[in-house]
Protein backbone atom coordinates (compact mmCIF):
# COMPACT_ATOMS: atom_id res chain seq x y z
CA UNK A 1 0.00 0.00 0.00
CA UNK A 2 1.30 3.45 -0.91
CA UNK A 3 0.57 5.72 2.08
CA UNK A 4 1.48 8.69 -0.11
CA UNK A 5 -1.80 8.17 -1.97
CA UNK A 6 -3.79 8.90 1.18
CA UNK A 7 -4.67 12.57 0.87
CA UNK A 8 -5.75 13.63 4.33
CA UNK A 9 -4.25 15.63 7.18
CA UNK A 10 -2.14 13.72 9.72
CA UNK A 11 -0.95 14.60 13.21
CA UNK A 12 2.23 12.78 14.16
CA UNK A 13 3.36 12.83 17.79
CA UNK A 14 6.66 11.48 18.99
CA UNK A 15 8.47 11.91 22.30
CA UNK A 16 12.12 12.78 22.64
CA UNK A 17 13.13 9.99 25.02
CA UNK A 18 10.92 7.24 23.59
CA UNK A 19 12.86 3.96 23.64
CA UNK A 20 10.21 2.04 21.69
CA UNK A 21 9.66 4.44 18.77
CA UNK A 22 12.69 6.73 18.55
CA UNK A 23 11.43 10.15 17.55
CA UNK A 24 13.80 10.51 14.60
CA UNK A 25 12.36 7.32 13.13
CA UNK A 26 8.83 8.57 13.74
CA UNK A 27 9.75 11.79 11.95
CA UNK A 28 10.60 9.68 8.89
CA UNK A 29 6.87 8.92 8.57
CA UNK A 30 6.45 12.47 7.28
CA UNK A 31 7.99 11.35 3.97
CA UNK A 32 5.56 8.42 3.69
CA UNK A 33 2.22 10.15 4.15
CA UNK A 34 0.23 12.12 1.61
CA UNK A 35 -1.65 15.26 2.62
CA UNK A 36 -0.70 17.93 5.12
CA UNK A 37 1.25 16.50 8.06
CA UNK A 38 1.83 18.12 11.44
CA UNK A 39 4.77 16.72 13.41
CA UNK A 40 4.98 17.43 17.14
CA UNK A 41 7.76 16.33 19.47
CA UNK A 42 6.77 15.92 23.10
CA UNK A 43 9.16 16.05 26.03
CA UNK A 44 9.85 12.92 28.07
CA UNK A 45 9.45 9.27 27.13
CA UNK A 46 7.03 6.81 25.63
CA UNK A 47 4.46 6.86 28.44
CA UNK A 48 4.97 10.10 30.38
CA UNK A 49 5.27 12.15 27.20
CA UNK A 50 2.00 10.89 25.76
CA UNK A 51 -0.38 10.47 28.68
CA UNK A 52 0.65 13.51 30.71
CA UNK A 53 -2.70 15.33 31.14
CA UNK A 54 -3.06 18.90 29.94
CA UNK A 55 -4.48 19.93 33.32
CA UNK A 56 -1.10 19.34 35.01
CA UNK A 57 0.58 21.82 32.62
CA UNK A 58 3.84 19.86 32.86
CA UNK A 59 6.53 19.21 30.33
CA UNK A 60 6.73 20.87 26.93
CA UNK A 61 6.64 20.08 23.23
CA UNK A 62 8.18 21.36 20.01
CA UNK A 63 6.44 22.47 16.83
CA UNK A 64 7.71 23.69 13.50
CA UNK A 65 5.74 24.97 10.51
CA UNK A 66 8.63 23.99 8.25
CA UNK A 67 9.15 20.36 7.31
CA UNK A 68 12.91 19.76 7.28
CA UNK A 69 14.71 17.21 5.15
CA UNK A 70 15.51 15.25 8.30
CA UNK A 71 14.61 15.18 11.98
CA UNK A 72 17.63 17.13 13.20
CA UNK A 73 17.02 19.91 10.67
CA UNK A 74 13.40 20.08 11.83
CA UNK A 75 14.44 20.26 15.51
CA UNK A 76 17.03 22.93 14.77
CA UNK A 77 14.31 25.42 13.84
CA UNK A 78 11.48 24.07 16.03
CA UNK A 79 9.97 26.21 18.78
CA UNK A 80 9.55 24.84 22.29
CA UNK A 81 6.06 25.32 23.71
CA UNK A 82 5.44 25.09 27.48
CA UNK A 83 2.71 22.77 28.72
CA UNK A 84 1.04 19.72 27.26
CA UNK A 85 0.88 18.86 23.58
CA UNK A 86 -2.74 17.79 24.14
CA UNK A 87 -3.99 21.39 23.80
CA UNK A 88 -2.13 21.73 20.51
CA UNK A 89 -3.73 18.51 19.28
CA UNK A 90 -7.21 19.69 20.33
CA UNK A 91 -6.75 22.89 18.31
CA UNK A 92 -5.54 20.81 15.34
CA UNK A 93 -8.57 18.51 15.56
CA UNK A 94 -10.97 21.46 15.73
CA UNK A 95 -9.37 22.93 12.61
CA UNK A 96 -9.95 19.69 10.68
CA UNK A 97 -13.27 18.61 12.17
CA UNK A 98 -16.73 19.27 10.86
CA UNK A 99 -19.49 21.08 12.64
CA UNK A 100 -20.03 20.09 16.26
CA UNK A 101 -23.30 18.36 17.04
CA UNK A 102 -25.10 17.84 20.32
CA UNK A 103 -24.35 14.57 22.08
CA UNK A 104 -27.10 11.99 21.68
CA UNK A 105 -29.30 11.40 24.65
CA UNK A 106 -30.80 8.10 23.47
CA UNK A 107 -29.27 4.97 22.00
CA UNK A 108 -30.00 3.71 18.51
CA UNK A 109 -32.08 5.27 15.75
CA UNK A 110 -34.98 4.34 13.50
CA UNK A 111 -32.81 2.06 11.40
CA UNK A 112 -30.64 0.57 14.17
CA UNK A 113 -32.41 -0.12 17.44
CA UNK A 114 -30.45 -0.18 20.70
CA UNK A 115 -29.74 -3.72 21.84
CA UNK A 116 -28.47 -3.13 25.37
CA UNK A 117 -26.46 -0.65 27.42
CA UNK A 118 -22.69 -0.53 27.11
CA UNK A 119 -20.43 -2.29 27.46
CA UNK A 120 -22.72 -5.10 26.20
CA UNK A 121 -22.74 -8.75 27.16
CA UNK A 122 -20.27 -9.69 24.40
CA UNK A 123 -17.55 -7.91 26.38
CA UNK A 124 -18.10 -10.29 29.26
CA UNK A 125 -17.86 -13.47 27.16
CA UNK A 126 -14.68 -15.44 27.72
CA UNK A 127 -12.82 -16.89 24.76
CA UNK A 128 -12.34 -20.63 25.02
Amino acid sequence: MDLGNIDMPSYLLATEEDHIVPWRSAYGSMQLLGGATEFVLGASGHIAGVINPASKNKRSYWTNDTCGENADEWLGTAVEQRGSWWNHWIDWVKKHAGEQVEARTTLGNTEYKAIECAPGRYVKVRAE
